[in-house]
């Protein structure tokens, strides 16, 4: 049993099957019972015939072949501008989003700039004491580190 088809071609069961036909029309017609210039004459009208018919074949083809490219590109072109336009779409889409949260966030923003920059204030201001305050107790232990020092001395002389 014949299990694997090959398709068109050397080894094929239709290559086999149209070589054997196309031999048995030549011999019938190389042995038939006619004079030589008669059966020259038909041996050139099949040929003639055959060559038609295989030329017909390839234009056929030919126009085939041309008709899936034409459609084969129209598709293609046809997908691709749906694809552009899908990504238009989505990128139209992005932006809007990407704009709706900018828009939301920008007052949140704001208003934590302004509470930063109220609580920098407020730190600077109160750094600002401290320092005043550790400048002033210096001055102050400064005097009566001074004095304590006279006070110690004056002992001394006595």
């Amino acid at each position: 049993m014949y299990d694997d088809y090959r398709g068109p071609g050397p080894g094929s069961v239709l290559f086999a099957f149209l070589l054997g036909g196309a031999i048995g029309a030549i011999l019938g017609v190389l042995f038939a019972p006619r004079p030589g210039k008669e059966t020259r004459e038909i041996i050139v009208d099949r040929s003639q015939e055959y060559y038609d018919q295989g030329k017909e074949m390839y234009q056929g083809g030919v126009e085939r072949a041309t008709e899936w490219y034409e459609t084969g590109k129209q598709t293609t072109s046809e997908k691709g501008e749906e694809l552009k336009g899908k990504y238009d779409e989505a990128r139209g889409k992005i932006r809007e989003q990407v704009g709706a949260t900018a828009e939301a966030s920008k007052e949140p923003v704001s208003k934590a700039a302004t509470a930063t920059k109220k609580g920098v204030g407020k730190a600077e201001a109160k750094a600002q004491e401290g320092l005043d305050a550790v400048a002033s107790k210096a001055k102050s232990d400064g005097k009566d580190a001074k004095d304590d020092a006279k006070d110690d001395a004056e002992p001394a002389k006595a």
